[in-house]
């Protein structure tokens, strides 16, 4: 206890004498003013009743002590915000806003500015409070520091990563060259063992450039400094690096053309290697750029296969493998073409056939024949790749069909009459007789075409390619024909006058033929005048025509009428006439 009181009486003198209250004369510890320079001692604020204690107790110096204190504080607090507000803005911190009093922060940022490391748990408590910019700047000022260590730099106060210092010596660290007034601004700032090791590192290079230049044949170039740009071109091709097109210009307008040669050398060298690799060459002798083998393996790189005169040559050294990878390069390649929509070719088939890669052939054929439905509107999954393949490949390379195989496949109700198909081979066929036309002269070609362009729905060509002066043809039943389908024509635009006058001029230029009085009975049906048909039907009959196909006829009418109305109308005449005969038209009555 005796110590405890020794303790707190000097604790108390010291505290007197510090507040300037050593005039006071009690010195207990039980004091009043004790407890109040304790208080003042923790920074604890003097309440209004103590300070009125130490003016009544003529303590006026102590209480000026206290004012100067209090605002030295104030003034010192102020004085820490601002300092770590400077110290976050430029360590790019600021978006850390808990109070600094009981953050780690501002120790850190103070710890960076004074040019020391960061320790493995500062550096995690940056990467926990999302501060990556901070650590980011604080691993640039480690590596600014260990350069400093390394090129004898450290008396250089500034460790923060923006210090031109910084830049100078991560130039010196990939031996890369300064400028005058960098060199110059390390002589400035005192950093001589800096500026030494510069030049040891020049005169490094100045010897390696000087023999660069003697092993690629470049000595008589005139400028020798390093700032010549001879000097990265050499240690480009030093070190295997393929030359730009503008750095071989560049040594082509300096006339080195031997230092060209040798980097061109180089190159094929490193890629004759390279692909002898690529292309499983294990066993070759001659490794030279300058071998037949090097222009084949550049070939099958470059293109899409090698001929038969590469294959055997490559089969005469047995590069079976380099085979192998061509055939499976260039299949590849065509199957990848076909995939994209694109079709094979003649010479592409022989390849395939030769080299036992039909599957690629049926892929190719799959692909196409499922294009060529799309593209001829036959929806039917089921349909059977041939004939009709065969068939929209013909038409594709506009080739003529076999119209036998044609109809049979319309029998089969494999193919519609008026489908994309059966139009596209009339279309074929009336461009085929009128080019026979154009090239024999013989018309008869042209009431053949002229049908082909109808069956085509196409009947203005049809009208083009008759529209002649018949009075220039002898042959009567050759002007009646073309006046047949001409009219014919016209009637399929609907345009009944013009393909009554064609039929009328047909009879009279051949009376006995039945053609135009079929076409008369068809206009009449046109326009409803059902008992005006079965007159024109019944001229045909008595012209050779069979009853059978009259009858062949009527039912196409029928079917080929669009308005249903009409259609109604001609079946419930047909049954009124012959329910038996034309029972088929019952089909075609309007359901109540």
């Amino acid at each position: 206890m005796a110590k405890e009181s020794e303790n707190r009486l000097k604790h108390f003198a010291a505290l007197k004498s510090r507040y300037q209250a050593t005039q006071y004369q009690d010195s207990s510890p039980a004091s009043l003013l004790y407890l109040i320079l304790r208080k003042l001692d923790l920074g604890i604020e003097l309440l209004d009743l103590e300070s009125n204690w130490l003016g009544e107790s003529k303590l006026e110096e102590t209480l000026e002590v206290i004012k100067q204190e209090q605002q030295y504080r104030v003034q010192e607090f102020g004085n820490l915000e601002f300092e770590l507000s400077k110290l976050k803005s430029k360590y790019k911190a600021t978006k850390h806003n808990v109070s600094w009093q009981s953050s780690h922060l501002y120790f850190i940022l103070l710890k960076l500015e004074s040019g020391n490391f960061l320790s493995d748990s500062e550096v995690k408590w940056l990467r926990a409070n999302g501060l990556y910019e901070t650590n980011k700047i604080a691993q640039e000022v480690k590596r600014f520091i260990q350069l400093k260590s390394k090129y004898k730099a450290t008396q250089y106060q500034d460790s923060y990563p923006d210090s031109l210092l910084y830049q100078i010596l991560n130039k010196l660290e990939i031996t890369e060259r300064l400028s005058n007034s960098e060199y110059h601004w390390l002589i400035n700032n005192e950093l001589f063992e800096t500026a030494e090791i510069f030049q040891q590192q020049e005169s490094v290079k100045e010897t390696h450039f000087a023999h660069l230049r003697d092993k690629y044949q470049a000595n008589l170039h005139p400028d020798l400094s390093l700032s010549s740009p001879l000097y990265p071109i050499l240690q480009n091709i030093d070190i295997k690096n393929n030359l730009s097109e503008s750095e071989i210009n560049w040594l082509e307008q300096q006339g080195l053309s031997e230092t060209i040669v040798i980097a061109q050398d180089f190159k094929e060298i490193r890629e004759f290697a390279a692909l002898r690799t690529k292309y499983k060459v294990t066993h070759y002798e001659d490794l030279s750029p300058k071998s037949h083998l090097y222009k084949v393996l550049k070939k099958l790189d470059f293109s899409n296969h090698l001929g038969e005169q590469d294959i055997n040559f490559l089969r005469k050294r047995k590069l079976t493998k380099t085979i192998e990878i061509a055939n499976e390069k260039y299949a590849n390649i065509i199957k990848f073409n076909i995939e994209s929509g694109e079709t094979l070719n003649e010479s592409e088939i022989e390849w395939l056939k030769n080299n036992g890669r039909e599957d690629i052939i049926i892929l190719a054929q799959q692909k196409q024949f499922a294009a060529l439905k799309r593209k001829y509107g036959l929806i039917d999954p089921s349909l059977p790749l041939e004939p009709l393949y065969t068939i929209m490949v013909k038409l594709e390379k506009k080739e003529r069909l076999d119209p036998k195989l044609l109809v049979q496949l319309m029998e089969e109700e494999l193919l519609s009459p008026g489908g994309k198909i059966a139009l596209a081979y009339y279309r074929l066929e009336a461009e085929f007789y009128e080019q026979e036309f154009h090239r024999t002269g013989h018309k008869w070609h042209i009431p053949t075409a002229s049908s082909y362009w109808r069956k085509a729905d196409e009947p203005e060509q049809a009208l083009k390619l008759t529209n002649l002066d018949l009075s220039q043809i002898r042959e009567s039943n050759l002007k009646s024909a073309i006046s047949v389908t001409r009219g014919a024509a016209f009637r399929d635009m609907d345009n009944l006058a013009d393909a009554e006058s064609c039929a009328k001029k047909a009879m009279e230029y051949q009376p006995e033929s039945y053609q135009p009085y079929t076409l008369m009975a068809a206009i009449a049906h046109d326009r409803g005048d059902y008992p005006k048909r079965d007159y024109w039907h019944e001229q045909a009959i008595k012209r050779g025509a069979k009853t059978e196909d009259i009858d062949d006829e009527i039912k196409r009418l029928v079917r080929s009428t669009k308005d249903d109305n009409k259609r109604h109308e001609a079946a419930e005449y047909l049954l009124k006439k012959d329910l038996q005969r034309y029972s088929w038209a019952k089909s075609y009555l309007k359901k109540s």
